[in-house]
């Protein structure tokens, strides 16, 4: 083979000194050594110490029946050519079992001797470095050739594996090419590793197909008014009955999570279990007035802001601009034992510098020129009782830091003028797109306050991680508005498909702009330039791959588009119709006298 290799020697030497000179050797098979070195797997076995009976195989067989009916008529299709060429082909379960060998049958006869054959267990633990073994864990392609096997009884060998899965990632068995190494061929791990792909196909489809099935058989149950989940043998939801269904994430923890707890479990034929649910109704729901979404990490903050919200500790929430850092907040103030109190907001970036410890602390009457007759009372003390949100908490002063690190410990304010401490009760819960701990390190944060304030952070995924959530997104926008718009595909999927620096607030303004546009919200009968047009989003101001531009003509033509829906959108009114179009009214009559129409055709 065209690959440097290991000696024996290295061998030798690793085995009986434990001394390895890695540059001798792949850095995946010294990995593998290494492991079984730990392992205590015996260097000079001459056969494969684990075989299954045949009743055990035959169950085995059962468990793995899916993975099995994919993979065998590929194994099949190849059983003449591993004849032509000295060679066999084998396939193992995820456990390590092999199920199938076929190919030469000298080759056949020579693997009987150290025991691989039909029932063999062949992991790394059974029988040291090798292909099967070595690729299910590491759940990569590998190549293991004659004295890179770990024991003695593989050293005349050379085999190449490929795992095969299924379509969320889980391992569902290998392929392996083996034979006599010196028939060995660079090509055995290319066609491994395309059968592999061959079989993952087919089993992805075969596992759809097995839980259509079970689907269907659940359809009368699905329409029950009690809480009912139906789960594949790795737990996975595939359907619901309709209470649970707006709850449903992929796993039943992630139910459990929710309040959900399993009352009856009932294991069906076909390998799939009802969970008969019910909910502790004595928890009062979680109320998030934002967009909820329903991906894995907007699930995943949520369940964090609920837990938090159930104490009084201090928040740190952290994400970009535009992710809803406030409203976060909000759900932790309304659903937390302070929700009847105040809450105060105070974007600490945006108040001036000078103005920031009356704007927090407050002051008293006479405290400086211009102060109010009788004082004004700041957030710390207006949100007594409740909550004081700090957004953009990295942008205070130095001096300001070491006031709000004294309220922090001692929970008493003094307004500036005044001498008298005021006793507070609050929480805090800070916001900030900026990284706190590299402020620390700049020391533009003090050490002492970012402990204080760091106790619970949180951070809110960005809009481009979460694009799932935006058909979500948008019909929180539709409810809020009062506007009955649509969503089409084609849209959808150049909305999923951008950056989002501006995040939620950026895509709520694209809605609110086809909202303005279209007020009657029917978007599928749109021409899709004429949505990109009307949100914003036209071709010319997206980042471009193939870097053209469009053509003056689809300009044209998009123009022209926007003019008219205005039009019939203001109803013949050219001032409200330039307005909507967002087009200075001077701008408006040019185009109407070009594309040739007048308010009252439109």
């Amino acid at each position: 083979m065209n690959v440097i290799r290991n000696d024996l020697q290295t061998w030798k030497r690793f085995v009986r000194e434990g001394v390895l000179d890695e540059a001798r050797i792949q850095k995946r098979v010294a990995a593998s050594w290494h492991r079984c070195k730990q392992a205590d797997v015996n260097p000079y076995l001459e056969k494969g110490p684990n075989v299954l009976p045949a009743e055990n195989l035959e169950r085995q067989a059962e468990k793995h029946a899916l993975f099995l009916a994919a993979s065998m008529p590929y194994a099949e299709k190849i059983k003449q050519a591993m004849q032509e060429m000295e060679m066999m082909v084998l396939l193992i379960d995820a456990d390590g079992v092999v199920h199938s060998v076929d190919g030469h049958l000298r080759t056949i006869n020579e693997a009987k001797r150290i025991n691989f054959l039909k029932g063999a267990r062949w992991t790394e633990t059974a029988v040291g470095t090798n292909a099967i073994g070595t690729a299910l864990y590491t759940k990569e392609p590998v190549v293991i050739h004659s004295s890179e096997h770990y024991s003695l009884a593989s050293h005349q060998w050379s085999c190449s594996a490929a795992p095969i899965r299924y379509e969320d990632g889980r391992l569902a068995g290998v392929i392996d090419i083996s034979c006599p190494a010196a028939c060995a061929q660079p090509f055995m791990l290319g066609i491994a590793a395309s059968i592999a792909y061959s079989a993952e196909r087919e089993l992805a489809l075969k596992t759809k197909m097995k839980e259509l099935e079970m689907i269907n058989q659940f359809a009368g149950l699905a329409q029950s008014h009690d809480p009912i989940v139906l789960c594949n043998e790795h737990s996975r939801i595939i359907g619901a009955s309709r209470p649970v269904q707006n709850f449903i994430g992929e796993q039943l923890s992630e139910l459990e999570e929710q309040g959900f707890h399993i009352k009856q479990a009932v294991q069906e034929e076909n390998g799939c279990t009802c969970f008969y649910l019910s909910k502790n109704e004595k928890k009062p729901a979680f109320v998030f007035k934002g967009a909820a979404g329903k991906s894995r990490s907007s699930r995943s903050m949520l369940r964090q802001l609920e837990l938090v919200a159930q104490t009084d500790a201090t928040v740190c929430l952290t994400g970009e601009t535009g992710t809803g850092k406030e409203v976060a907040a909000r759900a932790i103030h309304d659903n937390s034992s302070r929700k009847n109190g105040p809450f105060v907001a105070v974007n600490c970036g945006a108040i001036p510098e000078k103005l920031i410890e009356s704007e927090l602390f407050g002051y008293t009457e006479g405290a400086f020129t211009g102060a109010k007759r009788k004082g004004h009372k700041g957030a710390l003390l207006k949100a007594d009782k409740g909550t004081l949100f700090l957004d953009e908490i990295g942008e205070i002063t130095h001096a300001m830091q070491v006031a709000l690190l004294r309220v922090l410990q001692e929970r008493k304010v003094t307004p500036v003028g005044g001498t008298k401490e005021i006793p507070v009760d609050i929480r805090i819960i800070t916001a900030t797109h900026a990284d706190l701990t590299q402020l620390v390190k700049n020391k533009k944060l003090r050490e002492d306050l970012f402990y204080r304030l760091h106790v619970c952070p949180i951070h809110l995924p960005p809009l481009r991680e979460r694009t799932d959530d935006i058909p979500g997104l948008f019909y929180q926008f539709k409810k809020n508005s009062n506007w009955a718009g649509e969503l089409p595909q084609e849209f959808l999927d150049i909305l999923k498909s951008r950056e989002w620096p501006g995040n939620i607030r950026e895509l709520f303004n694209v809605f609110e702009r086809l909202s303005v546009m279209f007020p009657d919200g029917r978007l599928s009968s749109r021409p899709l330039s004429s949505l990109l047009e009307a949100s914003g989003l036209a071709p010319a101001q997206q980042s471009s791959d193939s870097g053209k531009a469009p053509t003056s003509a689809i300009r044209e033509h998009i123009q022209k588009n926007i003019i008219i829906n205005a039009l019939e959108s203001a109803k013949g009114n050219v001032t409200l119709a330039a307005k909507m179009a967002g087009i200075p009214r001077s701008t408006f009559y040019k185009r109407l006298k070009r594309f040739k129409l007048s308010a009252g055709q439109c």
